[in-house]
């Protein structure tokens, strides 16, 4: 079952494959319909943001205008949470950026699957403190 929010993009009630929807939102150019209100997104310099600072997050990468490509190493379950340990990559024009997002999923009450955490560096992100 998937709820329509763009022509191309639903939302999942399969946690493994909202890896796969979040690359499919961020090639559309809407990646906001992925994320809970609240989210929490970790910046490469370890900078944690939330509200219109994860959109303007995500608008620096998608201004490259490069696809996302995802491949899911580990998907772990428990109740309504997921852990979700992803590899992705945006490469085209010269670019190539790469991390391994560790990301934090929770199943809202209409079963579609939504980021509460966002980490697309993983470890690598350094806290700029």
């Amino acid at each position: 079952m998937s709820i329509e929010h763009e022509p191309s993009v639903h939302l999942t009630t399969d946690a493994a494959e909202h890896p796969f929807v979040f690359a499919a939102a961020f090639n559309a150019g809407t990646p906001e319909i992925v994320y809970e209100d609240g989210a929490v997104f970790v910046r490469p310099d370890g900078v944690s943001v939330t509200g219109a600072e994860v959109h303007k997050a995500n608008a620096e990468l998608l201004a490259l205008g490069l696809p996302m490509v995802v491949r899911p190493r580990r998907v772990e379950v428990a109740g309504d949470i997921a852990l979700l340990i992803v590899d992705w990559s945006i490469d085209g024009d010269g670019v190539h950026l790469e991390g391994t997002a560790t990301d934090v999923a929770r199943r809202g009450a209409d079963g579609h699957w939504r980021y509460v955490i966002d980490n697309p560096m993983g470890v690598r992100a350094s806290p700029n403190r």
